[in-house]
């Protein structure tokens, strides 16, 4: 994954919040008839924030395919770097289906800084995703609030100080 694809997700988000904007103010009649009672600033808040929880949502899973594709192309091209000797040992046990938590872990020990901040920045996003992958239930403890600018930062942040790789 390069930064092209989280900008394309960007940029679907950014176009969906300004025509969300757009048919707001261009057909109130059909807001009022729709959401009979509520207010309109009400109704486009609580469409945008969905937009941004699902922006965000699609960024944390392209990062996450992402993580995967790098270990399995690091596994099955053997290469010697400690990274890839980190991933081969998960991959005996867990072959091609490893913990994210696992893929973490070794790019935490092995690589420098920003890695190990980064990967704790990761760990708490991913609970995010995975409050949201699971229906929302109950009450995320997530010590931040987690929203697309958060996410698309964090992303941008991790693609350009991980050396990831995919295959050719």
């Amino acid at each position: 994954m390069d930064s092209n694809a989280i900008v394309e997700i960007a940029e679907y988000h950014n176009d969906v919040v300004a025509s969300l904007k757009y048919f707001s103010k261009t057909s109130p009649s059909f807001i009022s008839t729709r959401y009979f009672g509520r207010p309109l600033g009400e109704v486009l808040a609580a469409r945008i924030e969905e937009t941004d929880v699902r922006s965000a949502f699609f960024v944390l899973t392209a990062l996450e395919a992402a993580f995967r594709i790098d270990y399995l192309y690091r596994c099955q091209k053997k290469m010697k770097d400690s990274l890839s000797r980190s991933f081969r040992v998960i991959y005996k046990d867990r072959r091609s289906d490893p913990r994210l938590d696992d893929i973490f872990e070794s790019w935490k020990e092995n690589l420098s800084a920003p890695g190990p901040w980064l990967i704790g920045e990761l760990r708490g996003a991913f609970k995010f995703r995975h409050y949201l992958a699971h229906g929302r239930y109950g009450e995320p403890k997530l010590g931040r609030k987690y929203d697309f600018n958060f996410i698309y930062s964090l992303a941008d942040d991790v693609l350009n100080a991980f050396p990831l790789l995919k295959f050719d």
